[in-house]
């Protein structure tokens, strides 16, 4: 199994530094080498410790979570794990941290919360054993919603009948910005599960309307898919699928976790295979596990086409690789090319469309 995660807990409240040190202390792979209340405390730690995995608390004293983590990826890079309430407030300051560069975020457990913290010892040894491709500082996010590209305008991109579903998970948030501004205004009707707690992805769809140029939003019940719009599942309680063959639509599922997760890629996928078959793109992007790899598959044996991010530009080349192994993906490319490679795998062809 190779040496445990060294992971540094920074929190400014004890109970809570208490409560993220017993869940990952369970796992006999993870190692709890120390713990800090505050930015000061944390700093001489992160020297002193050389903690493989930092867990940082977003709201602190002083200096605050996000501003720590931009002197920790300017100064010494390294994977770390934001922890935050699941309030609006808690999802855009760790949205933001995603695109700094924080490997990812967990909610504090809720009061009763009989699993608090689910993953986090999971996340904790793939944070320890991911790439530093993502540890940047990212740009500002910009406050308009910018022009296409020349490259990919309205006039040079016309699209054909065929749908676009994307599934990610750790470190989906910059390769889904990265992917999704390649998109012009008209870009073909775009589905997407992203793993992320409840709450997060409302303040992530607005996010990505205002960086991209299509209109971006969470998916809702019935809502009919449309060129122009990317949907975006709802986080924590409900599958996306898609449905109906005479007007394809989002359908929210209430069902069980799976794969661990919910929405969960696979099922997404799944659909995706039944209602459009050939007339689709499935993408896998960076994440832990297998999620979406059975569902790409099936895209695939439907007629779709397929592409997976390739390891090198991935900060956990788990999903896509699983895809890959299992025969899943036609093509891995390098994230910055996927968005160019979708549009031109949905473009119509000169008889009209496909």
């Amino acid at each position: 199994m190779g040496a445990p995660a060294r992971v540094l807990v920074v929190d400014d409240s004890p109970t809570m530094r208490g409560l993220i040190t017993a869940v990952l202390k369970a796992d006999p792979d993870v190692q709890v080498v120390g713990q800090a209340g505050d930015a000061m405390e944390a700093r001489a730690a992160i020297k002193q410790l050389n903690p493989d995995v930092v867990t940082l608390d977003i709201e602190m004293p002083d200096m605050n979570g996000l501003e720590f983590l931009e002197k920790i990826m300017r100064l010494r890079p390294m994977p770390v794990i934001m922890v935050s309430t699941l309030t609006h407030h808690g999802a855009n300051a760790s949205l933001t941290a995603l695109e700094i560069g924080a490997f990812d975020c967990v909610g504090k457990p809720a009061p009763g919360d009989r699993n608090p913290f689910g993953d986090l010892a999971e996340k904790v040894k793939a944070a320890a054993r991911s790439q530093l491709v993502s540890y940047r500082t990212a740009p500002a996010p910009v406050a308009e919603r910018p022009a296409p590209p020349k490259a990919m305008s309205v006039n040079d991109y016309r699209g054909g009948r065929k749908i676009v579903a994307i599934g990610s998970s750790t470190g989906g948030v910059e390769a889904l910005i990265t992917v999704l501004q390649k998109f012009p205004a008209n870009c073909p009707p775009t589905v997407i599960t992203q793993h992320m707690p409840p709450t997060f992805t409302k303040s992530f769809a607005e996010r990505l309307n205002r960086l991209c140029a299509p209109v971006v939003e969470e998916a809702t019940d019935g809502a009919r898919l449309q060129i122009g719009k990317i949907y975006l599942a709802p986080g924590g309680e409900r599958h996306l699928q898609v449905v109906n063959h005479s007007a394809p639509s989002c359908r929210l599922l209430e069902r069980e976790p799976v794969n661990g997760h919910r929405p969960s890629v696979d099922v997404l996928f799944d659909s995706v295979a039944e209602l459009a078959g050939r007339n689709a793109v499935g993408v896998i992007l960076t994440g832990m596990g297998r999620d979406g790899a059975a569902g790409l598959l099936k895209m695939r044996h439907a007629g779709a086409r397929t592409v997976g991010q390739n390891e090198k530009t991935c900060v956990v080349y788990g999903m896509p690789r699983v895809a890959y192994e299992l025969g899943a993906v036609e093509q891995q490319l390098p994230l910055t090319a996927i968005g160019e490679e979708i549009l031109k795998l949905t473009a119509a062809r000169k008889e009209g469309s496909e």
